[in-house]
């Protein structure tokens, strides 16, 4: 019977200090390796490894592309780049954005239920916006365990939330009682074996991206390129050829984000075609 060895965690706004109240908790010798993403802007450098192991018994590093994957551990996604598993090892990549963030908690939840199946336990924390629903979705199709912060005790309760309400997930617990949960959870046996990817049912294979969904009456906000859509539980998804991947609330943000732009390009082509127009009059030949 195989160990549920594999535990991902995602957060965003206040996921910093709950994290750290988390690993706290966390037993040495833990017999599991657990990755972390949290939502954080680009563009400083982050030292949430250092902090994580400092406040808790288990060792923490930034994920590397191609890395064994060593029990014990904690791998946090480097920022401005998706941290996803493979069997054995991480792939890390700059790849397009899922719900305008990069890591992705869905990417990592979606590409650990894909290779490990039963053996995962995911578990989301405070955030704002949907993040992390449609890869708990993925982890609980393929037999993996779910578990959810209480959103009454959350910082941002929109994240836990959207979780608890479309995603069934197990467990629902206040975030000091998790760490006790995790360490519980992976010293049990989990199913008797990963069910294949063929049994997972289409609408979950369309939220991945590995079917087509329908296709939605708008292109991508971010490249133009064609989007479908695809719904699971009353979750709505949208991806692009390419790989951007919206839930229903980011992709009515980025359209808006995309309207706006349009609009001042529109302002400026005015602005410029009127100080021509200003220009010409002036000019006795014409």
């Amino acid at each position: 019977m195989p160990k549920r060895d594999i535990v991902v965690i995602g957060a965003s706004a206040g996921g910093v200090p709950a994290l750290l109240k988390l690993v706290a908790g966390l037993p040495a010798g833990l017999p599991a390796a657990v990755f972390v993403v949290i939502h954080m802007r680009p563009g400083h450098d982050s030292q949430l490894p250092e902090l994580l192991s400092q406040r808790g018994p288990l060792p923490a590093v930034h994920a590397i592309h191609g890395e064994a994957i060593v029990p014990g551990r904690i791998y946090v996604g480097p920022m401005d780049n998706h941290l996803m598993l493979r069997f054995g090892y991480m792939h890390v990549a700059r790849g397009p954005k899922e719900n305008g963030h990069r890591p992705s908690v869905d990417a990592l939840f979606r590409t650990a239920a894909r290779a490990y199946g039963p053996r995962v336990v995911a578990v989301v924390l405070t955030g704002h916006g949907d993040c992390g629903t449609a890869g708990l979705m993925s982890v609980r199709a393929r037999g993996g365990v779910g578990v959810v912060q209480d959103p009454e005790e959350a910082m941002a309760p929109d994240m836990p939330r959207h979780a608890l309400r479309l995603a069934a997930p197990e467990h629902v617990a206040p975030l000091e009682q998790i760490p006790a949960l995790i360490a519980r959870l992976v010293r049990e046996a989990g199913p008797a074996g990963p069910q294949a990817i063929g049994t997972v049912s289409r609408d979950v294979m369309e939220l991945e991206g590995d079917e087509l969904g329908v296709r939605a009456e708008a292109v991508c906000p971010l490249c133009q390129g064609v989007l479908t859509r695809s719904e699971v539980n009353g979750h709505e998804s949208y991806r692009c050829h390419v790989g951007h991947a919206f839930s229903l609330g980011s992709m009515a943000y980025e359209q808006a984000e995309s309207v706006e732009r349009a609009l001042w390009s529109a302002v400026r082509a005015l602005e410029e075609s009127a100080s021509l127009a200003h220009r010409l009059s002036g000019r006795s030949e014409i």
